[in-house]
């Protein structure tokens, strides 16, 4: 989450600093130019600008999303600080009272001019909830906000990624809970259908209703959200996105209108609990059952990917569900088709330092490829697994590993993203890569000499010396 703080008082801005840096993404503006580069000099953002002016926010690329602090040190200005940061386009707006709270008739004039505005003593900061009371004030100023732009809409598109999992499946039924809509007003659809068996049973036991859309039929929606996936993985089809809402890393190339993006979550469902929480909707069975089942199977139960509100979200919802529902959905079988791709997985493979890469040849269903990552990530000593397929043209390359090593996802952009679509987590990764582009690129390779190579590529990759990360921060004008 992004924060800008107006402030000019150092004591203020550390102590801002200190307590928000570990959960925003925060930058600060100040009028005096020696402050800033002290601040800047102790790695604290800050940029130098008159907070009375409009195009000092417009440089800061404030947006709606942006959650503002402005410092009211009982000085003369903070109208024409709010008016500025109104007519830029913000409206996520918090004082922060350093010298006390103002009386009600202050606060209603400084309502006049923002009328959303809300208050903060600065005595809160000194409280260990201030963190998660203000996280949670902009998770509901922004739910509201896609809540009233949704409002008016008569037909509105939930879009999930192809062949859904219950991630996907789980955040339509909960985005449709939000907008307090019905089936018939806010359809969840996708270009491809479910077929795999365990998300065929989850969208029959919850009566999830998906319907195929094609691309001529998005212009009949007057409102469109994508959700467990962002508008790039359509190719350019979609001509516009209103919200999205995902845990994947965030990508570039496209425009919504309203956004969350948290990749340090385990799941989307996750985002959702929050966003229903938020705004007191009442979460009816079905839906937290659902939300539930996703966020166990999106963290395989916490073992990979998993955050601290994963744990919170998994708590508060698993009252609400249904636990009976859950376990006749859990358990993905064993068919003789899966078994039969881990065969052929086996028959073309290396396995070297931990490392089992796999070929399954073409097949017809995507979905068999990730599954036999899955499958053969359970061997003994093995820590990582590359498995890659072809469907369709594409060479699919699904990437697992126990989640404490190197980052898969940045193994798949390293190898593949100048040649395809390649990303994913520490622990879990994918790569869609044209067949005759893959062949350019690494030679005509097939059965155990294309596993044997992108292993290597992987033990390479695993080989190299971690780049030191550094905090990139905006410098103060000389």
């Amino acid at each position: 989450m992004r924060a800008l703080a107006v402030c000019q008082d150092e004591l203020v801005i550390r102590t801002l600093h200190r307590v928000l840096a570990g959960a925003f993404d925060i930058e600060f503006l100040v009028e005096s130019r020696p402050l800033a580069r002290r601040l800047v000099d102790d790695g604290i953002p800050t940029t130098v600008s008159d907070p009375k002016r409009v195009d000092s926010y417009l440089r800061a690329d404030l947006t709606p999303n942006t959650c503002v602090i402005i410092e009211d040190n009982a000085r003369r200005g903070l109208k024409r600080i709010l008016t500025a940061i109104r007519d830029a386009g913000g409206s996520l707006l918090y004082i922060l009272h350093v010298a006390g709270m103002p009386n009600r008739r202050d606060q209603e004039e400084l309502r006049a001019v923002v009328p959303e505005v809300n208050h903060l003593d600065l005595a809160e900061l000194l409280s260990l909830s201030l963190t998660t009371e203000l996280g949670r004030s902009l998770t509901r100023a922004r739910v509201q906000q896609y809540q009233r732009y949704f409002a008016d809409a008569d037909r509105v598109l939930i879009l999930l990624h192809n062949e859904p999992d219950p991630d996907a499946l789980a955040a339509g039924l909960a985005l449709r809970n939000v907008l307090r809509r019905t089936r018939t007003t806010a359809i969840i659809g996708a270009l491809q259908g479910i077929t795999r068996p365990e998300n065929l049973r989850m969208a029959d036991l919850l009566d999830i209703q998906l319907e195929i859309v094609r691309p001529d039929e998005f212009s009949g929606f007057e409102r469109i959200a994508t959700v467990d996936v962002q508008p790039h993985y359509f190719g350019g089809l979609l001509p516009r996105v209103d919200l999205v809402v995902d845990h994947h890393p965030e990508q570039p190339g496209y425009a919504a209108v309203f956004k969350d993006i948290r990749a340090d979550y385990g799941s989307t469902c996750t985002i959702f609990t929050e966003h229903l929480r938020a705004v007191d909707v009442s979460i009816s069975e079905r839906t937290a059952t659902a939300m539930l089942y996703a966020i166990k199977s999106d963290t395989l139960f916490f073992a990979r990917q998993t955050n601290r509100v994963d744990l919170e979200a998994f708590t508060f919802l698993y009252p609400l569900a249904d636990p009976a529902l859950i376990r006749k959905m859990e358990g993905a079988e064993i068919t003789v088709e899966r078994l039969e791709h881990v065969t052929r997985a086996l028959a073309n493979s290396q396995f070297r330092n931990q490392v089992f890469s796999a070929y399954v040849g073409e097949t017809t269903r995507e979905d068999f490829i990730p599954y036999t990552a899955d499958f053969l990530l359970q061997i003994e000593d093995v820590k990582w697994t590359i498995v890659s397929g072809v469907v369709g043209g594409q060479l699919i390359v699904s990437v697992r590993n126990l989640g404490y090593s190197r980052n898969a996802g940045e193994f798949v952009k390293a190898t593949f993203g100048d040649i395809g679509s390649a990303g994913g987590h520490r622990a879990m990764a994918k790569a869609v890569v044209p067949l005759e582009r893959f062949q350019t690129k690494f030679g005509d390779l097939s059965g155990q000499a294309l596993a044997a190579r992108i292993g290597d590529l992987a033990e390479a990759f695993l080989s190299e010396p971690q780049a030191e990360k550094k905090i990139p921060h905006e410098k103060a004008s000389p």
